[in-house]
This record gives C-alpha cells, structure tokens and sequence, in this order.
C-alpha cells in the first residue's frame, strides 16, 4: 500500500532525473537542486493533496519545460488530476539558490493518510536515501498542512565522484573516539568501485517487454575510516544494502531475497559466527545486517576496537539501442522494478558470490590489522613486565616514589594497570597522514591524550 502511494512522487522525480541524465551525456556536468513541494488549499478539500516537484540549475540544463507532453503525464500520472502551479513566493527562495525553474511538474492526489506522521517517515527516508546516490544534487522537502510548514534540506557535504552517473555522499557523522589528537579525524569516506554483473532476464520478464542488457554495478563504502591509524584494531558489526534503479533511484531493500541472502553466504570462510538481517520499518530502502563473531573479545579489547559498517551498493544498469523515447525508458524502468525481486532470485549465484567476495576483501583488511595489533601487545607486555620489574626491585625509595607519584598511582599494582593503558593509547593511536582522507579538525585535544605523552 505504501508502495502505492508514493508512486507519484517517484514517478515525477524519476521523470525529472531522467532528462536530467539525458542533458548530462551532452556535456553538461554540475549541480541543481529539485523541490518537493506538497499542500492543501483549504479544511474543505483536505483529502487533496497538491503536489509539485521542481527541477533548477545547471545539472538539468537544457530541459525544456514543454518536453513533457500532456501524453506522457497522462500515462505517469493515470489515476490523479492535474493541479494548479504552486504560488510564485512557494518557488521564491529555491530559485534564488538554483536559478530559473527547468521544469516543474504538478499534478492531486486523493488520500487520507496525506501528511501522517508515518507518511511523512518514509517519505523522508526515501529523500535521504536517494541523496546518497546523487549528491551533487540538493533536495528541499515542504509540506504544508492546516497552516503548519515542515521544511527539510538534504544537502551534502563531502563527495565523491565514483563514475560518471554515480557522485556518492561520503560523508561521515561518527564521532572521532576521544584518544585521536587535534586535527586528525577522516569525516570521509573512499568507495571503492567494484565488479560489473550482467544479469540475466528471465524469460517471463522478457515476456512482459523488458530486453537489451541489464546488469549491476558494485560499489562498497567502509565507514568511519581509519586509514591515519594504521595500528588501530577495528571490527566490522554492520553491512547495509542499498539498491538503485537505472535512474539512480532507491528501491525497496527488505525483498525477499535480501531477506534470505544471509543463509547462502559461507560465515565459515569470512570467519564469523553468523549474518542476521535487521529488519526495521525505518530501513524501508536498504537491509541492514548484523555481523557476529565467535570469539568476542574481553570488555577492554572490544572497548578498543572501533565498529565499522560496510555500505554496499547496488547499482541496477540497463541498456537497449531499440528505446530511445522517454515514455518508454519510463516504463523499462517499472518493469525492472516491478520484477526486481524475479530478476535477483535469477542471478542468486552471482550476486551471492559478489558479496561474499566483498566481505571477505573487508573482513581480510581487518584480520590483518588484527594481527598487527597482537604483535604491539606483545611488545607492550614486554616493555610493561621490564618496566614494573625494574620499579619493584629497585632499593631506592626515592626513585620508586618518583615513578609513582608521575603516573599518580599508590602502588606497583596500579603503575602496572595505569602503565597498560597509556602505552596502549600510545601505539594504537599511532598517527600517519593519508592525502586522501577528508581530514578536519577536531574541537580540542582530549586531556587523556596530553597527560598520556606526558607520562611516556
């Protein structure tokens, strides 16, 4: 039902992104933004709900308002009616950031779940997924209801070009831990692009009307990254799935065979206990799975470790040298949609294998790491054992005192465990600048983090 209901929107905004791609291949490579705009004129007409999506900038260049024909928003748009225009001063402060509208479509709907709280969620949730996948351009969301206005902007900070219809937000909100020093803190990400999968089209798909070449790209984003702390031991908790339409818009993740692609990856070869989906009305476009490991370390080694969560990307691709009409790219889309969960469980073997593979790249990367970290441990224990020897056996009270009193500690048992720790700090957070990373800086440097050079 919901799925039903946002149909319109995804439709209008899939028109507007198509022609904007369309522009793009003519050479036209910059930023736009696109307005949602949605309202009701008056208490007596409230189960109407206006709607408008608006396109401006340069990203949509080259688009002519009248491009669309009555025709085609007839086919897009069957079962609502066309609506006035927004007023001028609705459109006012969005073309004053992106310039002349482009293109601007408008048409009613009629439901009385317009503007529920649970509507507005996953109306949300669809505009932040599909500004992950195309963050060069800005989306504003407003919504007007009995004299109330809700507004939302979706604007990115740091992207990253992965190909030439793909430019990823990469941007990353997770706190820096408080250990890292002033200035040294990747608020980025580097996706990696990965393989190239042709799908095969099931015949009853083809049936329907759907042919040419269809395939899927990979891409994968680690996140937080840590690539400036070489010694820093992390454990990947998190895989989230997103896929997209030809068009670069989000689909619905929680299909089926999402669901059940946990059972048919092999936990035994990446090393961990099990895989479970996560599934929550709040991840309406993506799966999110949980990664276990046999062997979870003691409460001070977890504690030190820092969780990632891979983002992989699914990147639905499609070509056929017969359409070359709008209203039919349109509708290979729907098709594809429409029988995504066919097209997925017809390539099972192929799509498994991709992510078995790219987990187990990540899974290596932190292995190794692991291992580096058991290696400084070991020289830890050493030069902690060679220090607490040479402050217990030494006769001088005076030195004894010195030491503890410098690392404010009343014994050798707690020089030892203060000792542990600093040295710990020390060789895990090992520092090495990476010209990639979207270093900025942090607020302040942590007091620990002084008063542990201070006592090495």
């Amino acid at each position: 039902m919901l799925h039903v209901f946002f149909h319109p929107h995804l439709q209008a905004l899939r028109l507007v992104v198509v022609l904007g791609k369309q522009r793009k291949r003519r050479g036209v490579n910059a930023a736009g933004g696109l307005l949602v705009l949605l309202w009701t004129e008056t208490a007596a007409s409230s189960h109407h709900v206006n709607c408008a999506v608006a396109a401006a900038g340069p990203w949509f260049a080259g688009i002519k308002k009248n491009e669309v024909s009555l025709d085609l928003k007839g086919s897009l748009f069957p079962s609502h009616k066309p609506c006035p225009e927004p007023e001028p001063e609705e459109l006012c402060a969005f073309t004053e950031l992106h310039g002349p509208l482009k293109l601007l479509l408008s048409f009613q709907m009629k439901d009385v779940r317009s503007f529920s709280p649970e509507w507005q969620t996953h109306l949300d949730a669809f505009l932040h997924t599909f500004s992950l996948a195309n963050a060069e351009i800005e989306l504003y969301l407003k919504l007007k209801c009995n004299q109330k206005t809700l507004q939302r902007v979706f604007r990115v900070e740091i992207k990253y070009k992965v190909a030439p219809s793909v430019i990823l937000d990469v941007t990353c909100k997770t706190q820096p831990p408080e250990c890292v020093r002033k200035g040294c803190w990747c608020h980025g990400g580097h996706p990696v692009l990965g393989s190239r999968l042709p799908l095969i089209i099931p015949l009853h798909v083809m049936d329907q009307g759907l042919y040419g070449e269809l395939s899927i790209q990979l891409v994968t984003l680690l996140s937080p990254c840590i690539l400036q702390y070489p010694n820093l031991e992390t454990k990947l908790t998190e895989l989230q799935v997103f896929v997209y339409s030809p068009s670069n818009l989000p689909v619905r993740g929680l299909s089926t065979f999402f669901q059940m692609l946990p059972a048919h990856l092999d936990t035994h070869e990446l090393g961990v206990r099990g895989i479970h989906c996560f599934s929550l009305k709040d991840f309406l476009y993506s799966c999110i799975y949980k990664i276990h490991y046999e062997n979870w370390e003691h409460a001070e080694r977890e504690s030190s470790s820092v969780q990632q969560s891979l983002l992989l990307f699914f990147f639905l691709q499609h070509r056929d040298p017969f359409i070359s009409q709008l209203s039919d790219l349109m509708a290979a889309e729907r098709l594809i949609e429409h029988h995504l969960e066919d097209i997925l469980s017809n390539n099972k073997q192929a799509l498994t294998a991709a992510v078995q593979s790219e987990l187990k790249n990540t899974l290596k990367a932190q292995n190794h790491r692991t291992q580096e970290q058991e290696k400084l441990n070991s020289a830890v224990k050493v030069i902690l054992n060679s220090s607490i020897s040479i402050v217990s056996s030494s006769s001088n009270m005076e030195f004894r005192n010195a030491c503890l009193n410098s690392m404010k500690v009343r014994d050798t048992h707690e020089l030892s465990v203060s000792l542990f720790e600093s040295l710990r700090r020390v060789t895990s957070w090992k520092f090495k600048s990476n010209d990639s990373c979207f270093s900025a800086q942090t607020e302040q440097r942590p007091e620990s983090d002084v008063r542990t050079r201070t006592e090495i």
